[in-house]
């Protein structure tokens, strides 16, 4: 409800003098299944526990919803809300240390991994062409992640913090028609972690100012300091709209 209600707050600050050309709308669901998932807590004591080897993870339910303004035509601001959480459950063979709990071999297991991003983004479009949108630009995101282990005991590890990202965009539409593609990134990597948020669909314009795609995403990268080392890679089907006004 957070992330709604900040999309809306944005949506309202820019067309609130009722100049709606501009504005673009997203919606995007789809299902996600992590091929990697990993979390050590503290990572300079704990047990590391894969969620995927380890544990079993359900594929689980995705969305995310983005508004933003376009100015000039070159011009993009957008805020963007993307929620995710994907349960895994089962036991492993070995005592489990885990954010100063300890989890009995054999016990039956319940990991919780969220991580919910808050992200605003400008990009400058380097080629504005007849079916063709070239942009580059940066992303201010706010991660809310959690880390959960339930047993014997509950625990839980949250962190919140600031990421700066870079931002590529390609959007071509052979001859201007009605069939296109579309890559879309965030991502940046330095020595405390990384993170990859990477997009790539096939679009249709199947009518005014409306354009269907479906394609694959994948988001992947963590942090390994003291606190905690958690990596994770998560592959997502999904399916979006996006209206323009």
């Amino acid at each position: 409800m957070r992330g709604v209600t900040l999309c809306v707050v944005l949506a309202l600050v820019l067309v609130g003098h009722s100049a709606w050309a501009g504005v673009e709308a997203d919606i995007e669901a789809g299902v996600v299944i992590a091929s990697r998932n990993v979390a050590r807590i503290p990572g300079n004591g704990g047990t590391t526990i894969s969620l995927v080897k380890d544990l079993s993870t359900s594929p689980a339910p995705a969305f995310r919803l983005r508004l933003g303004y376009r100015i000039a035509d070159r011009h993009l601001i957008t805020a963007l809300y993307a929620p995710l959480q994907v349960n895994a459950r089962g036991s492993v063979d070995r005592d489990v240390s885990f954010a100063g709990g300890t989890y009995p071999a054999g016990s039956p297991l319940l990991a919780v991994y969220r991580f919910d991003s808050y992200r605003l983004t400008y990009r400058y479009s380097i080629v504005w062409a007849e079916g063709l949108d070239v942009a580059a630009g940066l992303t201010a995101k706010i991660r809310d992640a959690e880390t959960s282990l339930y047993g014997v005991e509950a625990r839980r590890k949250t962190n919140t913090g600031f990421v700066p990202l870079l931002n590529l965009h390609v959007a071509w539409r052979p001859g201007n028609g009605a069939f296109g593609i579309v890559f879309d990134a965030d991502a940046l990597a330095a020595p405390q972690g990384r993170a990859e948020d990477v997009l790539l669909a096939a679009t249709w314009a199947f009518w005014q100012n409306l354009e269907l795609r479906v394609g694959y995403r994948t988001v992947e990268g963590g942090a390994d300091n003291n606190e905690v080392f958690s990596f994770a890679w998560l592959h997502y089907v999904v399916a979006g709209l996006t209206m323009s006004l």
